[in-house]
């Protein structure tokens, strides 16, 4: 699967400013586990579809009653498609330079935030919805628009601010940060309970998968494709055996998709198919 830089792949001749600007994005078709290179952070305000986004040690989904803030880096993306067979999202690009300016210049105004609780993916509220139809209409302007572009994200970062506190700052600073604060194991860990590839996390850590496998060897001394295979049979037998889950309401989760061939990777590893547990 190739891997799609975003949003080198939208620029055009009629976008004047790299660091910060707007794209409206349509599909026609779902798009599942996409590799994606995000060179710029990343608001996604989504109208029509729904938008699932897996990160090194987490996962977002959004529906279009809801936005999502999404930093800078490699994550698997997955767009589809709503019943009226289209996909559509308006992108806001922004560099870690913009975050560095915001922060600088509201400095005072973010030591005076509270600590809130506060913590869902925002939604779409009236404000939010205004917002997206502002800058809806500077999309459409034939003019420079960078200075209005650069108000309009002050606008949102402080709104964002305000309604979710220090908390939201915390995240801002993360944007910004060279510092990477997950180390390798957490992020192996994170995604044992799911169906991705050995491929589709090594691409989440920023590794090819040559590397991922030296550094999985030498962090667990073990073959990494036999290790998180045992560890996600592991984990459907006790959702078999603790929550009465059929191999066939679970065997997608965990990466196979096929039901037989579940069963018989199950059996290699127990030594019993998966008929024989006992609930």
């Amino acid at each position: 699967m190739s891997i799609q830089n975003i949003p080198e792949s939208f620029l055009d001749s009629k976008i004047q400013s790299t660091e910060l600007f707007i794209y409206d994005f349509k599909m026609t078709e779902d798009a599942v586990n996409i590799k994606v290179n995000l060179t710029h952070n990343m608001f996604s305000f989504l109208q029509l579809g729904e938008k699932k986004v897996k990160f090194e040690d987490a996962n977002v989904e959004v529906n279009n009653k809801q936005s999502v803030l999404i930093k800078s880096g490699n994550c698997l993306m997955t767009e589809l498609l709503d019943n009226n067979e289209i996909y559509f999202c308006k992108l806001l690009f922004f560099t870690n330079k913009s975050v560095i300016n915001f922060l600088k210049k509201q400095a005072d105004y973010i030591s005076k935030l509270e600590k809130k609780s506060n913590t869902e993916t925002p939604f779409f509220d009236a404000f939010i919805h205004s917002f997206v139809t502002s800058i809806t209409t500077i999309l459409n302007l034939k003019t420079d628009t960078t200075l209005l572009l650069e108000i309009k994200l002050e606008e949102i970062l402080l709104y964002l601010s305000q309604k979710y506190g220090i908390s939201f700052i915390h995240y801002l600073q993360s944007l910004a940060s060279a510092e990477k604060n997950t180390t390798f194991k957490s992020i192996v860990e994170a995604n044992i309970n799911s169906n991705l590839s050995l491929t589709e996390i090594a691409f989440l850590a920023n590794m090819s998968l040559s590397t991922f496998k030296r550094h999985f060897s030498t962090e667990y001394n073990a073959n990494p494709g036999k290790w998180l295979q045992q560890k996600r049979l592991s984990l459907a037998k006790n959702l078999m055996v603790n929550e009465n889950k059929k191999p066939s309401e679970i065997h997608k989760q965990f990466g196979y998709n096929s039901l037989s061939n579940f069963c018989i990777a199950f059996k290699n590893e127990f030594g019993i198919s998966p008929k024989e547990v006992k609930y």
